[in-house]
């Protein structure tokens, strides 16, 4: 493991929170302002998930969202295109199970955290014994955001495969506040959000109040 790709993964295991921006779900801010304001109150893992953006489109704006994380020195991940991470010097990007196979993505960018989604104890230790950095475990709840072929797995996907994990995770689906304490108690360190935060009538005081439940206000 390269240092880079060291140093970055021990970044990813401090931050706690792991915010998922996209446009479509930011209640009208926008991408860069929704990050700006969730930078101010203290998130320092962002990933930028837009799916309905040209290339070109997103690479520009995967440059604005660099500037913005470099201020702040939060790590940056990009959603699907590892080509655009590169190009705008992200810190990683996350792969789902149809994307491009972990083996070529290792290969293509070997300081980069690639993350991959797994939704069963099956695939989650598969990918761990692939070479994969990081695993994402979901969903763990219902969710709007994303169009999953499975239901959610709920808190046993964590409880069947935390123990033999030994690299970092983050776990997704549906989570809201009132769910931080479970997951908190089942393991979970790393919690990925999207709505819960990105649509908050107000960022900072949701972000401070997600933080203070997992211990860290």
């Amino acid at each position: 493991m390269s240092t880079i790709l060291a140093e970055r993964l021990q970044r990813f295991r401090e931050a706690g929170l792991y915010l998922v921006i996209t446009e479509e779900f930011t209640n009208g801010r926008g991408t860069l302002r929704t990050l700006q304001e969730a930078a101010d109150a203290g998130i320092r893992l962002v990933q930028l998930r837009e799916k309905s953006l040209t290339d070109r489109d997103l690479y520009f704006r995967a440059e604005e969202f660099r500037k913005i994380c470099d201020r702040y020195g939060i790590l940056m991940m990009m959603n699907d295109h590892i080509d655009i991470a590169l190009a705008a010097g992200a810190d990683g990007v996350h792969l789902g199970q149809e994307d491009l196979p972990l083996e070529a993505a290792l290969k293509l960018a070997p300081d980069l955290i690639i993350g991959r989604s797994t939704h069963s104890r099956e695939e989650a230790l598969a990918e761990q014994a692939a070479g994969a950095p990081v695993i994402n475990l979901g969903p763990i709840y219902p969710t709007k955001t994303k169009s999953l072929p499975m239901s959610a797995r709920g808190l046993e996907l964590i409880d069947s495969t935390i123990k033999d994990l030994h690299i970092p995770f983050s776990v997704m689906g549906g989570i809201k506040l009132h769910h931080i304490p479970e997951l908190v108690a089942h393991g979970a360190k790393t919690i990925a959000m999207v709505t819960e935060i990105t649509q908050a009538e107000n960022i900072s005081s949701r972000v401070k109040e997600l933080f203070s439940l997992m211990g860290r206000g």
